[in-house]
């Protein structure tokens, strides 16, 4: 029998082991075991810059936002979904999913009742405590910013690798890029201009920052708030008469109660009785069927009328 003399040294955080031929074997068995307790680094970081600790394509997901809920099935991850907000209601199959309630601040003790080995989130500071508290259990979690329709195509790429998808997600989002791009270059001058108000007391319209000001550009009108750097913004009813919009657009169905108070009667629209109102939620939110959405938003203004 062979003896074996076995060194080990230290340094700078690496274990060396010093044997003879007839123990390489035993070398690689134990330099393996000193080498496999530092975990590897995450591979994917989120849209606020947090890793994201999957060591595998996720099988099991909670997802908290309605943008990230129709993306993930439409990337072919949708049997995954094992978790959803009351909000998440496309596609159909969706709603099929349990819910968990609310997406920014939720139960955290609903969602876990999932068992998800990971949870997406609306990119908002409002949720950092509960990731916090994921981290802490050793669940991953990833904030998706889905703001724009320019978001979508990274949103899309970076589901796709979280849930191993990455082929489809990839090729959706490059063909909605190239389709936006060639939408883009196609638009012409504004032909009516539109402010949206999405809440009357106080007054709430939409800004640049909301992907309904890029429907409405691709609709062939103009936001008369797209100075507003925000998705959206208070506003006063003297502000909008002062910009004086040619539409009011509506979120929802026919007139807004609005239109019958007083104040609002010096906005020159109110006045007119201009509004269009369109429904459905790929007006709630950036989605692959924004092009659908551009369509009955280009109608519903030549129409000029409630829809």
């Amino acid at each position: 029998m062979v003896g074996v003399t076995l060194t080990l040294s230290q340094g700078e955080g690496v274990s060396v082991l010093r044997l003879g031929f007839p123990g390489a074997w035993l070398a690689a068995a134990l330099l393996a075991c000193t080498t496999r307790e530092a975990p590897p680094p995450p591979r994917w970081v989120d849209d606020l810059g947090h890793p994201v600790g999957l060591a595998h394509p996720a099988r099991r997901i909670a997802s908290l936002s309605p943008s990230t809920t129709e993306l993930l099935f439409a990337i072919g991850a949708g049997n995954r979904v094992v978790g959803r907000t009351r909000w998440c209601d496309f596609p159909p199959q969706a709603t099929a999913v349990p819910s968990v309630g609310d997406g920014l601040n939720p139960n955290l003790e609903l969602v876990l009742s999932r068992t998800p080995d990971l949870v997406v989130f609306y990119a908002s500071a409002a949720n950092q405590s509960v990731i916090t508290r994921l981290d802490g259990l050793g669940v991953a979690a990833a904030s998706v910013r889905l703001d724009r329709l320019d978001d979508l195509p990274r949103a899309a790429g970076l589901l796709g690798r979280l849930t191993g998808t990455a082929t489809r997600a990839d090729s959706l989002a490059a063909a909605f890029a190239a389709r936006l791009d060639s939408a883009r270059a196609a638009r012409t001058a504004p032909v009516q201009r539109v402010a949206v108000v999405v809440w009357d007391n106080p007054p709430i319209v939409i800004g640049a920052g909301s992907f309904l000001t890029e429907l409405l550009e691709l609709a062939g009108a103009r936001n008369v708030f797209d100075d507003l750097a925000l998705a959206s913004a208070q506003t006063g009813i003297e502000v909008i008469a002062a910009r004086d919009p040619d539409v009011l657009l509506i979120l929802g169905n026919g007139v807004p109660a609005f239109a019958r108070r007083p104040e609002w009667q010096n906005v020159g629209a109110v006045r007119r009785r201009s509004f269009v109102a369109v429904r459905g939620s790929e007006f709630e939110r950036p989605t692959f069927r924004a092009f659908d959405a551009v369509r009955t938003l280009r109608a519903a203004l030549r129409q000029g009328r409630a829809r």
